[in-house]
């Protein structure tokens, strides 16, 4: 048999013809209701009182409470308003199927009785809320006047027992709200219309507990799911997973960034995306617990901060940019001037990455740095006197000097005629900064000496003065963002497909872009 018919008795409404056509009469068809066992006793009572009420009301001997056959319809010509009301009105006409049921024993409901009977509890919650109301207020009222009439030192007592008895004003509350309940009811001599009345005001009661509880869990879920709510008004909880001063400052980041990340399947929202990224960087959080929190699997995050990192890279990288000679000397600060003027251009050092032993003898050899005693990664920063971050080189063997770094990474190719450099004792890079007709100034050594000269004494605690800002610039960034301070593994060291740069260098950009977003340390 082609698609759906009427087990009604007498009834022929089908949806298709003999011939498979479907007949669009308007006619619909609904299955027997289910006996609901798993969400709570009175919705299992009048699911099971339902589900009987309509066998009986067909009453066909293939039918029982047991066993309804899937196929079992019964259409929209057998109830007053076309369809089957809501299961928890029970006395709602077309809770059960009354029209042309092929026999009489089922007597169509009276439409208008139910009208009034809505009407009637309607009016009943109308009049109970208006005197609960009124009791809270007259309530509030007379507590008002006794704390004004107490002893200033009662006061703290009487607040307490207070808050012990809230119980039992609200056991108070209940009866004082079910006494204009009872009364309403008394008045009405039909004994079957106050027991209609009594289980629609237990039902919505039920209905009125499971909406708080939803909304409450709602609230909860949003709470764990980490969206823009749980970082909106808590700068403390933004600058502990993101690094940023404040929420403000990562919205500028999202407006930036959001609109290149990847559209498409992704389970998690671009707001997700970054605030996963951020975490990893900041907090440095394995990449299966961030899954677990989030709820998604390990290879989606994995797959979420290569791709993030990279956005960030492209849109962030500007951040990090030599500045032209006249900004740089109009905010200046006064202990550069004293000291050597307004010629400081930049203020350089190297620090280094860990990273895991690599298993290729020839990289192995390249990446241990003697100082460190492990295997790492170096980079070149450069800073501002204002203490912002203005070149970052890609990342060196361990074992690479200072001096070769500097004169190969791009940082000479900054320095305009005039400039002068800061710099640590084992930069030996005067000839080559000489030939950019620049100057750098490094400690005096004592090789040589016993003692240092008054003069050279002066200039090295001068320099280190200053010099020492680089050092507080790269600890910031290291503490920061703590991926910076633990072991990086191979794969983020190896060269990216299609790129002359490793994913390591990337993240070192991210980093120090980030950190010029924030407040700098030297001012």
């Amino acid at each position: 048999m082609v698609g759906q018919y009427c087990c009604v008795k007498s009834c022929s409404s089908r949806s298709h013809d003999r011939s498979g056509n479907k007949v669009d009469h308007g006619i619909r068809f609904f299955s027997f209701p289910k006996w609901k066992k798993n969400e709570g006793p009175q919705v299992e009572d009048i699911t099971r009182r339902r589900r009987i009420a309509w066998v009986a009301a067909v009453r066909r001997k293939d039918l029982t409470f047991r066993r309804i056959p899937g196929h079992m319809r019964v259409c929209s010509l057998h109830f007053q308003s076309g369809q089957p009301s809501y299961e928890m009105q029970e006395t709602h006409p077309d809770w059960t199927p009354s029209l042309l049921l092929g026999h009489n024993e089922v007597k169509a409901h009276n439409k208008e009785r139910f009208e009034r009977q809505v009407r009637r509890t309607k009016s009943q919650r109308e009049r109970t809320v208006e005197v609960a109301e009124d009791s809270e207020v007259h309530r509030e009222e007379e507590c008002i006047q006794e704390v004004r009439g107490r002893p200033q030192h009662q006061v703290g007592d009487w607040a307490l027992q207070m808050e012990e008895g809230s119980q039992k004003q609200n056991d108070l509350e209940q009866e004082e709200n079910r006494a204009p309940q009872e009364a309403s009811a008394m008045a009405h001599p039909d004994d079957h219309c106050e027991e209609d009345c009594e289980m629609c005001q237990s039902r919505c009661d039920e209905i009125n507990r499971l909406l708080e509880e939803n909304r409450f869990l709602k609230q909860k879920l949003a709470q764990r799911e980490m969206t823009e709510e749980f970082l909106r008004c808590d700068d403390n909880q933004v600058k502990f997973y993101t690094g940023l001063v404040n929420y403000d400052t990562l919205n500028v980041l999202l407006c930036h960034v959001v609109p290149f990340l990847p559209q498409g399947k992704r389970k998690l929202s671009p707001f997700q995306m970054v605030l996963i990224t951020l975490m990893h960087l900041r907090l440095d959080l394995p990449l299966q617990h961030i899954a677990h929190l989030f709820g998604v699997h390990r290879g989606t995050v994995s797959a979420i901060v290569q791709e993030t990192i990279n956005v960030l890279h492209v849109r962030l990288a500007p951040l990090v940019h030599w500045p032209d000679r006249d900004s740089l000397q109009v905010s200046m600060p006064h202990q550069f001037v004293e000291t050597f003027g307004k010629r400081v251009a930049a203020i350089i050092d190297c620090f280094e990455v860990f990273i895991k032993r690599p298993s290729n003898l020839l990289a192995r050899a390249q990446t241990f740095s003697h100082y460190k005693h492990s295997h790492t990664l170096k980079y070149l920063i450069g800073i501002t006197p204002q203490g912002v971050i203005s070149f970052i080189s890609k990342g060196w063997g361990g074992r690479t000097s200072d001096k070769k770094i500097t004169e190969n990474c791009g940082f000479l190719d900054q320095l305009l005629p005039g400039d002068l450099v800061l710099a640590d004792r084992g930069f030996d890079i005067q000839e080559s900064v000489g030939m950019m007709c620049a100057e750098v100034k490094t400690p005096a050594f004592t090789r040589g000496q016993r003692q240092l000269d008054a003069k050279d004494v002066e200039e090295t605690r001068s320099l280190a003065s200053l010099r020492i800002h680089v050092e507080r610039v790269i600890g910031a960034v290291r503490n920061k963002y703590k991926i910076l301070s633990s072991k990086i593994p191979i794969e983020m060291v190896l060269p990216c497909e299609g790129e002359e740069i490793t994913f390591l260098d990337k993240v070192v950009v991210v980093c120090c872009a980030l950190t010029n977003m924030c407040p700098s340390v030297v001012l």
